[in-house]
C-alpha cells in the first residue's frame, strides 16, 4: 500500500513540472549542411540522393562567421582561400556521389542474352548517363574554384587544418585528379552499351 502511494507521488510530482519545448533549430550556412552529409559502409540510391541534397544546399548557402569555424582564422586571404577550397571540396563529393549513383543502374558489360529485358536494362542506363554527365558540370566548377585557390596570392598560403583540401587542390592543379576523363571514359561506355541494347533482337 505505501509502495503504491509513493509511486503515484511521483507520478503527479512529475507531472506538475514544466516540460521545456524544444527549439526548432534553423540550419542556415554551408558548413552546417556540409555536415549532414555523410557515408554509409553500404550505401543505397537514397543515400545517394539524400547527400546529393544536403551537398546541393550547401553549395547555395552563405558561409557562417569565420569565428564559428573549426580552426582559428587569423587574416582576411587565409579566409578568402578556406572559401575557395571548400567550394571545391564540395564540387568533388557530388561528383563522387553521382558517380556512386550512376553505378547502382550501370550495367558493364552487355550479353546477347539480355535482350528479353533490354527495356529494364536501357531504363537504367539512361539514369545512370545522367548521373555520369551531370558529373561533368561539378567537374568544371571544381576545377574554377581550384584555380582561385591556386593563384599567386595563395602560393605560400597552406591551411594545413584542411590538409585534405589542400592534398585534392595540389592533385587537381597537377593532373592526378582528373574526373573529366573518368566520367568520359564511363560515358562513353555506357553509350556504347545503350547502342549495343536498342540494336538487339528479342528473339532470346
Amino acid at each position: 500500500m505505501k509502495k503504491s502511494i509513493l509511486v503515484l507521488f511521483f507520478i503527479l510530482l512529475f507531472s506538475a513540472l514544466p516540460l521545456n519545448r524544444a527549439e526548432a533549430y534553423m540550419i542556415s550556412f554551408k558548413e552546417e549542411y556540409y555536415k549532414l552529409y555523410h557515408i554509409h559502409y553500404q550505401q543505397y540510391p537514397d543515400d545517394c540522393m539524400e547527400n546529393i541534397y544536403w551537398l546541393e544546399k550547401a553549395v547555395k548557402a552563405d558561409f557562417c562567421n569565420p569565428q564559428y569555424l573549426d580552426f582559428k582564422v587569423t587574416t582576411e586571404k587565409q579566409w578568402e582561400k578556406y572559401r575557395y577550397l571548400f567550394q571545391m571540396h564540395i564540387n568533388l563529393k557530388l561528383i563522387e556521389q553521382h558517380l556512386r549513383l550512376g553505378r547502382t543502374f550501370d550495367k558493364k558489360e552487355i550479353y546477347f542474352y539480355d535482350a528479353p529485358h533490354k527495356d529494364e536494362y536501357l531504363r537504367n542506363l539512361e539514369k545512370c548517363l545522367s548521373f555520369y554527365q551531370a558529373g561533368l558540370y561539378y567537374w568544371q566548377e571544381a576545377k574554377l574554384w581550384c584555380e582561385k585557390a591556386n593563384t599567386a596570392d595563395f602560393k605560400f598560403l597552406f591551411i594545413t587544418e584542411k590538409q585534405a583540401w589542400e592534398d585534392e587542390r595540389e592533385r587537381i592543379s597537377t593532373g592526378k585528379l582528373d574526373y573529366e576523363k573518368i566520367l568520359n571514359r564511363e560515358i562513353k561506355r555506357v553509350e556504347k552499351n545503350i547502342e549495343q541494347l536498342n540494336q538487339m533482337s528479342e528473339k532470346y
